[in-house]
């Protein structure tokens, strides 16, 4: 099916929720509300004739500085979904609001979608309700901010408290380190291990 007719399809069966449908770049996308998002993803999923059973990505996007379109809603949450029977994809657009950017979790339709949104929400803060394990995987749990957010410092907000512990534990595993190229030297045994192991060996010697 082509995806415009998918899209298609879709605005029919979720009227009041998709706001927009058009193809760029040889992609086709859509827009939609957030409110039945998992709805409406789970629908493209399980429709025998669609079947996107694949999420390719999931990403969060800010918009606040968007040059085209300035009426763009400032968070968003895209999902790229393939389908692998039907060779087919299509680019979905949900719409998150600013003040409070939280949208429901598709980890139960994709278990890929875990890490993804945990992605998301470390870099720009979108949560992600009925997530099994919302916390950051990039950045250290005590990290502030979200630094894909527009207004970020592209220089950061200083340096992160816990970098002079971090770097003092490098400084400390660095002095076991192992360098293949130049391993350390051999080191001969000890008389007292020289005796130990010559004793040992008479006395299997008589045992023998």
């Amino acid at each position: 099916m082509e995806p415009m007719a998918i899209a298609q399809r879709l605005q029919a069966e979720f009227p009041d929720e998709v706001l927009e449908s058009y193809t760029y770049q040889g992609q086709t996308a859509v827009v939609i509300r957030s409110g039945r998002v998992r709805d409406i993803l789970q629908w493209l999923r399980d429709t025998p004739e669609i079947r996107m059973n694949h999420l390719r990505s999931l990403c969060g996007v800010d918009n606040s500085r968007h040059r085209v379109d300035p009426n763009l809603k400032r968070f968003e949450v895209v999902y790229h979904l393939y389908s692998i029977e039907h060779r087919h994809g299509l680019r979905v657009r949900a719409e998150v609001g600013e003040t409070d950017p939280v949208i429901d979790s598709v980890v139960s339709l994709w278990p890929g979608a875990n890490w993804l949104e945990r992605e998301t929400w470390d870099l720009v803060g979108i949560r992600f309700t009925g997530h099994p394990d919302l916390r950051r995987v990039l950045l250290p749990d005590d990290w502030e901010g979200h630094p894909l957010r527009k207004e970020y410092p592209l220089r950061g907000k200083g340096e992160w408290a816990g970098l002079v512990d971090l770097q003092a534990t490098a400084k400390e595993l660095d002095k076991h380190s192992f360098d293949p190229d130049n391993p350390p030297p051999a080191t001969a045994p000890s008389p007292a291990r020289k005796k130990g192991q010559a004793l040992k060996f008479l006395n299997e010697e008589e045992g023998a």
